[in-house]
């Protein structure tokens, strides 16, 4: 009976967004309600009705957009807890490597690392139960270790240099999910700021790291990295832009056919409103990430560098259903204060939209701007500046970066795809962890006089064959810089952190060279943001 109101109740409100004729509605309940008490009472096998419930609100909602969706309740869980900006459990970041559980760092001023748990440590024991050399996956250990705030969970480390195991008695907490991946100066008057997602704390992540690179570095430019950022809360991005603009700016507005245009405007002066500013976009960057960018551009407040977004512009309603499952129903849709739609077109169906990616990879967009190709119809024009911008989907960028062909070959692809990086360099650290911190006291040390030498090369390689990856000798040849400073990264994110990673990998990113290039030629730079 729960799962009966379930779907009537979701009927009900699919209804009064979409059509206004009570009776039509009437009929259509009460279609519904008897095919499903006929199905109950006169079937003639057994039929698990909460299943049957679900795959009629999945095909019903399936048929209106590609983002209106139904959400059972363990997914709505799931979903809230990086929006929500923390999960609860031990706090550590691990990895498994040989069968065994190491950690890779415990979160700072989390549970695990209150009680003396280190980076290294290998976890051979949860409450007693072996999970050493058993076969355990990454979900099992996170089903292990996380819980409820304020229960407890043991575990028993092996740590290198010490000759006993030890136990610690860990209390679960609310562990945060952090927005920001890196903060970092780029050079003397540059910082450089990465964003993975908007969630509840996004902005106050944000204005922290802004805050610091401004009063402790002088900071004057700012690269704001949103590539491969999916979004969020709209809250957040509208809270961002607001950094950028003056006041009383148009961010976004949403408008649909039930509901009221609405404009959202900047409410006070940002925090960096002057200083040269470039975000960075491909076509992982969704949503609230391309909210900011469409303010940006719009506004001509900033360069947009890499390739087009991906093109979500659709505005979804979170509806609660009875048994804390819910859907997620497009309401309206988002347009950048010029007027451009920010949804690309799904006129030909859910499967084709799923595709796009694909498409535009094939046909060649991410290496080549001239394979985009915008009709007039699309045309509109910045706010300030009158340039020209494009609709159609997603945000063009005003600098197009194609895809690195040369160096990401094959091979390395299938090193990557086949977590050898990643096990190498665990198995690195782990082995060479003091000598690394004894050698290189400072990350910029490390930075400039650290090198991955041939030797390790060769130990990555062996590393590849024993997972089935086979060396390709020409191939290894075009993406050995890529490689070395891959290991090199990841090394500096296990030792330090993850800002320390993005640093390094940087250094050899094509879309960050250019965006640093554009920001450091500050003649070049208003060429392009004035259209001269």
């Amino acid at each position: 009976m729960k799962q009966f109101k379930s779907i009537i109740f979701c009927l009900i409100l699919a209804f009064l967004f979409h059509s206004g004729n009570a009776q039509i509605l009437n009929e259509q309940v009460y279609k519904f309600s008897k095919t499903l008490n006929s199905i109950s009472s006169f079937y003639v096998d057994s039929v698990d009705q909460e299943q049957l419930v679900e795959k009629a609100i999945v095909e019903m909602l399936k048929d209106l957009d590609p983002h209106s969706v139904y959400i059972n309740k363990d997914e709505v869980k799931a979903m809230n807890e990086p929006l929500q900006g923390n999960f609860e459990g031990i706090g550590v970041q691990f990895n498994l490597l040989n069968d065994t559980i190491f950690i890779i760092s415990p979160i700072s001023g989390g549970p695990s690392e209150e009680v003396g748990i280190q980076a290294g440590d290998r976890i051979v024991r949860i409450d007693s139960e072996n999970v050493a050399g058993v076969g355990i996956t990454n979900t099992q250990v996170r089903e292990k270790l996380m819980g409820e705030k304020g229960t407890k969970v043991t575990v028993t480390i092996k740590r290198r240099n010490e000759p006993d195991l030890m136990d610690f008695t860990i209390t679960r907490d609310e562990i945060p999910l952090y927005s920001l991946d890196a903060a970092y100066m780029v050079d003397d008057k540059t910082g450089y700021i990465r964003l993975n997602r908007f969630s509840f704390t996004t902005v106050d992540e944000f204005e922290e790291a802004l805050e610091k690179l401004k009063k402790e570095h002088k900071m004057e430019n700012l690269i704001l990295d949103l590539r491969d950022n999916g979004g969020g809360y709209l809250q957040e991005s509208i809270d961002l832009s607001d950094h950028f603009l003056d006041q009383d700016k148009m961010i976004v507005y949403t408008e649909g056919l039930n509901i009221s245009k609405r404009d959202y405007i900047s409410s006070r002066a940002g925090e960096f409103t002057e200083g040269q500013l470039v975000v960075m976009l491909n076509e992982g960057s969704a949503s609230a990430s391309e909210i900011v960018a469409g303010a940006v551009q719009d506004w001509d407040r900033g360069l947009i560098v890499g390739r087009r977004s991906f093109g979500k512009g659709l505005v979804q309603r979170p509806i609660n259903l009875p048994d804390g499952s819910m859907i997620r129903l497009t309401v309206a849709r988002y347009y950048t204060p010029s007027g451009r739609l920010i949804q690309k077109p799904y006129d030909d169906g859910i499967a084709e939209y799923s595709l796009d990616a694909l498409r535009r990879y094939v046909n060649g967009e991410f290496f080549s701007i001239d394979s985009i190709s915008m009709p007039d119809s699309l045309k509109f024009h910045t706010k300030v500046n009158n340039r020209p911008v494009y609709g159609g989907g997603g945000i063009m960028p005003d600098v197009f970066v194609p895809l690195d062909t040369v160096s990401v070959t094959s091979y390395y692809r299938d090193l990557v795809r086949r977590g050898v990086f990643s096990r190498f360099v665990l198995s690195y650290v782990d082995r060479n962890r003091d000598e690394i911190i004894s050698q290189y006291p400072d990350f910029e040390n490390y930075k400039n006089n650290f090198e991955v030498d041939d030797l390790m090369i060769d130990q990555l390689v062996e590393y590849g064959i024993d997972d089935g990856v086979d060396l390709k000798e020409e191939e290894l040849k075009r993406s050995s810089e890529l490689i070395a400073n891959q290991v090199k990264a990841l090394i500096a994110r296990d030792v330090w952190s993850l800002s320390e990673y993005y640093e390094i990998m940087n250094l050899r990113d094509n879309a960050f060279l250019k965006a640093r290039e554009l920001i450091n030629d500050h003649r070049l730079y208003q060429a392009l943001i004035t259209d001269n």
